[in-house]
């Protein structure tokens, strides 16, 4: 059996603040989108995934590695986001096997609507509340940390580089 190598006290209190922080900060922000505009804060994702790709469109296996979700997962997402309008589907002419969400007009509405009031939280929340070099700080290691976690079997080829962008 190998040499555990257990957290010394500030890597520690680094973990739990980091656990701590994502729960309650993903829980704020998730309640405010379903309140204000009835999506999950993952569905909120997809569509400014979407919003920032290319013809707002991206593969379907592209945008689950980029989220960090299952095919699966977002399979039932985007059938969510599309019975409500706010994305589609297209098949690629390419690659008859390649799915293509497609972010709509009425997707994209929806999101210019959510986003001023979601970026307001995420700075009342946490960004406004860090000096600007934690949030140096802050984006360069779980940026390394992403990078590091999104490389190998889970993404790879070119839907790796997308999972890569999670960590900036």
């Amino acid at each position: 059996m190998g040499h555990t190598r257990w957290l010394n006290e500030d890597e520690m209190r680094a973990w739990k603040a980091f656990t701590n922080t994502h729960a309650l900060l993903y829980r704020r922000l998730e309640q405010r989108l379903k309140r204000d505009f009835g999506l999950s804060g993952l569905q909120y994702e997809i569509l400014a995934r979407l919003s920032d790709a290319p013809d707002r469109e991206l593969r379907m296996a592209e945008l689950a590695c980029a989220l960090v979700n299952s095919k699966s997962g977002l399979t039932y997402q985007i059938g969510q986001l599309e019975k409500a309008g706010l994305v589609r589907r297209r098949s690629c002419p390419s690659d008859e096997r390649a799915v293509y969400a497609v972010l709509t007009d009425n997707g994209m509405g929806l999101l210019e609507r959510a986003a001023p009031g979601h970026v307001a939280m995420v700075r009342e929340l946490l960004i406004d509340v860090l000096t600007p070099d934690q949030v140096r700080a802050l984006a360069d290691g779980l940026g390394e940390a992403s990078r590091r976690m999104t490389t190998g079997p889970v993404c790879s080829g070119p839907d790796a580089e997308a999972a890569a962008d999670l960590g900036g």
